[in-house]
């Protein structure tokens, strides 16, 4: 009972979402070429199911999504580090990384085409500007706000700055930086789509576009929800392996 309470309140608001998407159309308030049907839109994504185009879109994505967020991820983590263990080397790249955060991954797509290509680094090197800085900002922000009571603590047990690291500050910051690739994770997804619309041939984001060419409304509406539906799937499982890790001590806000 406590499942279907907890499921309820999201069911009927894609109820009310669907009936009024039907009512719209029922009244041909707008042409069937712009908005079409729900059971257009089901039709399509049946025989998109069945003919298997839409897994290997999505398997494509998902590919491209993983190898640019574990890159972007990395680069994170050490530069966090770096700034966490070695305090005055913060200066050197800090005003760099504020700059480029500021900077629109998309807008780098037309030089990133011209020096890498339409290939899959200009992809991954998309996917690895949306997603290295919200990881990186949460990264400096768990290693940077630990406890100084526990520092002393591990100064009083004579650990060295090793120890101190991987024993206290890393452990204190595991909850930052697990929420920080979470939200990584979802600017990754949003990256993507924006690449493969302008330099690809296959995936998701290519899909949409081809179809908005063709002038199926239908298939690019399918397009938008399965990216949606990946996405939500993508970001619950890193939300149970977060409060797996964690064992449910640490509240987001958004679970």
């Amino acid at each position: 009972m406590s499942r279907l309470k907890r499921l309820a309140p999201p069911a009927a608001g894609i109820a009310v979402l669907l009936l009024v998407w039907y009512l719209v159309c029922r009244m041909e308030i707008f042409n069937a070429y712009v908005l079409p049907s729900p059971g257009k839109v089901l039709d399509s994504f049946q025989k998109m199911l069945l003919s298997g185009e839409i897994f290997q879109d999505i398997s494509i994505s998902m590919a491209r999504v993983l190898r640019g967020f574990f890159i972007a991820f990395v680069l994170a983590f050490v530069l966090g580090m770096m700034r966490a263990v070695f305090p005055a080397a913060g200066p050197y790249f800090e005003y760099l990384v504020q700059f480029f955060r500021n900077v629109p991954p998309l807008s780098l797509i037309p030089l990133l085409i011209l020096w890498c290509g339409i290939g899959e680094t200009t992809k991954t090197a998309i996917i690895v500007l949306a997603s290295f800085f919200p990881m990186y900002l949460n990264i400096v922000k768990g290693f940077t706000g630990c406890d100084r009571k526990l520092l002393e603590v591990g100064e009083m047990f004579d650990y060295s700055r090793r120890e101190l690291f991987f024993r206290i500050v890393l452990p204190y910051a595991s909850a930052d930086i697990l929420v920080g690739m979470r939200i990584g994770l979802g600017y990754s997804w949003r990256a993507i789509i924006g690449a493969e619309m302008v330099a690809a041939s296959t995936g998701l984001g290519h899909m949409i576009l081809f179809a908005q060419q063709m002038s199926r409304t239908d298939k690019v509406i399918v397009g938008i929800l399965v990216i949606g539906a990946v996405g939500c799937v993508t970001d619950r499982l890193f939300g149970l392996a977060i409060r797996k890790l964690l064992k449910g001590n640490y509240e987001n806000g958004w679970n």
